[in-house]
């Protein structure tokens, strides 16, 4: 830096550091051009900006230094130079490095310093009492005995436009942390609301299935749960009933595979005395049990047609009267049935009413089979494992080997099956650790049967070019090696032939 400028070229310098601190939020970009307009306007031969962090200062703009002498300016608190200026906050002017022992040349930029007259000058980046960094140039001097007020003042004022431009940065810093650890939360939260009660799941496919009982569940409408025998389609209707503005009601669940057709209409409507034989008193059936809440109807698949209409009735006018009663029944019910039957082939066939169907389907959520969602499994084995070691006073694990065949297996009963074998192992379990041999055969064979498809799949190629092989040879060799007439008694060309002689390496022997 010379001592020759003005005032126009120091306010010309300032007001380009001005734009370039408030350029954009990448500090190091903004710095480095700092640096570039103190070369430029100043005469600036070599310059450094270093920022504090706790117990050191480390240099991350500069000018005059390649990006590895850069990377070597580190420094304690209180070591050298800039050390000491981070520490105590305050100016140090070295009028001739190659005289003072205190300055150390870390970064190896300065290759002759006692050859040349470089002046060091070095100031506090402060902000109010705060030491953020420090800013230091090197200024060529011609002779000894000259001032180096003027470079001061002007290094303290740029170093004032740092310090704030570096608390401004930080402070954005901080605010786009807080943002990113409050998102985390939330995305954490998120993830613990898309999530039931009694309900395990953290597969993809179980996380769609919670964020439609969270959307369903506070509306009015009707839910059809989809899905495979033993997927949890109870479970979900728990989780939207309690989950419901109903959720201080009764919820009364009906399975309509359960019960043998000539009863099923007393069940779901309830009767009145002397409505048929036995019927001694009055009954109400499960949707007056149901008022103010919430019904379950499994495998509604199963309902016989006979009763569909009545079933609409209730659904379309909330009404219904008991068998072998005249007064009609108001009823404030919401009904979420469920089938593991194709609906829409029923409705083809004639067994389901269509607009029953419709009815119902208004919000369908289909639940995914096990084997759709085997990520699940080592969640769903820990949660009954626990629990069946708990009901029958044991502590028994499970090997390695036994959660890999469980994560083979398909698992056609899906979470039913899965919890009825770990409480089978845990039960019937002889020592400790649960092994391969104390799994259900159907478990272990469908294990075995899979091992060997994947054995004979990798096989059969080698068996078919074996046998081909065989073949032509023996074409070959009953035709005295005429090709044409192998070719013919094999039903394939000339040209055919003669490519899998030389696949095979075939050739005569005379």
């Amino acid at each position: 830096m010379i001592r020759n400028y003005n005032k126009q070229v120091e306010i010309s310098a300032l007001y380009e550091i001005s734009k370039l601190l408030g350029a954009s939020l990448n500090l190091k970009s903004n710095l480095r051009g700092v640096m570039k307009v103190l070369s430029e306007y100043l005469e600036m031969k070599r310059g450094t900006v270093a920022l504090r962090s706790n117990n050191e200062v480390s240099v991350i703009a500069a000018h005059g230094m390649s990006e590895e002498e850069i990377g070597k300016g580190r420094y304690r608190l209180g070591e050298g130079i800039i050390g000491r200026v981070a520490k105590l906050g305050s100016p140090i002017v070295i009028p001739n490095i190659g005289d003072e022992p205190l300055f150390l040349n870390k970064t190896g930029a300065r290759k002759m310093i006692k050859k040349e007259n470089i002046a060091f000058l070095c100031v506090p980046i402060k902000f109010k009492d705060e030491i953020l960094g420090v800013l230091s140039v090197d200024r060529l001097f011609g002779s000894k005995g000259i001032s180096f007020e003027e470079d001061l003042r002007l290094l303290k004022i740029i170093a004032s436009l740092i310090a704030q431009s570096v608390k401004l940065h930080r402070e954005v810093e901080r605010e786009r942390e807080a943002f990113l650890e409050e998102k985390e939360k939330l995305t954490r939260q998120l993830k613990g609301k898309y999530k039931v009660e009694n309900i395990i799941g953290l597969s993809d496919r179980m996380q769609e299935v919670f964020e439609a009982i969270h959307h369903v569940a506070p509306s009015k409408a009707n839910v059809l749960l989809r899905g495979e025998s033993g997927t949890g389609k109870e479970l979900v209707a728990k989780a939207i009933h309690f989950m419901s503005q109903r959720a201080k009601g009764p919820f009364i669940k009906f399975n309509c595979a359960s019960i043998p057709e000539g009863l099923l209409e007393s069940e779901l409507f309830g009767h009145e005395r002397g409505a048929f034989t036995g019927a001694m008193t009055a009954r109400k059936g499960r949707f007056e049990l149901a008022e103010g809440g919430s019904i379950f109807l499994d495998e509604i698949g199963d309902l016989p047609l006979t009763l569909q209409p009545k079933i609409l009735r209730v659904l379309q006018e909330r009404e219904f009267e008991r068998v072998g009663g005249e007064k009609t029944v108001k009823v404030d019910v919401r009904l979420i049935a469920a089938t593991s039957r194709n609906l829409e082939e029923l409705v083809s066939g004639g067994k389901f009413r269509e607009d029953l169907y419709y009815r119902l389907n208004v919000v369908p959520l289909f639940l995914p089979p096990l084997r759709e969602r085997k990520e699940d499994i080592p969640l769903l084995v820990e949660y009954f494992m626990k629990k069946y070691n708990q009901e029958n006073q044991k502590s028994v694990t499970i090997a390695p080997e036994v959660f890999d065949l469980f994560t083979r297996y398909d698992w056609p009963g899906n979470v039913r099956e899965l919890e009825n074998t770990i409480e089978r192992m845990v039960v019937m379990a002889r020592g400790k650790v649960v092994n391969a041999h104390d799994l259900p055969l159907n478990i272990r064979d469908h294990s075995l049967r899979t091992h060997h498809a994947d054995t004979l799949k990798e096989a059969l190629p080698s068996a078919v070019e074996d046998i081909e092989k065989t073949s032509i040879l023996g074409a070959l060799e009953k035709t005295g090696w005429v090709q044409a007439k192998a070719a013919r008694i094999l039903g394939i060309t000339s040209r055919q032939i003669g490519y899998k002689m030389k696949k095979y390496n075939l050739h005569s022997s005379d």
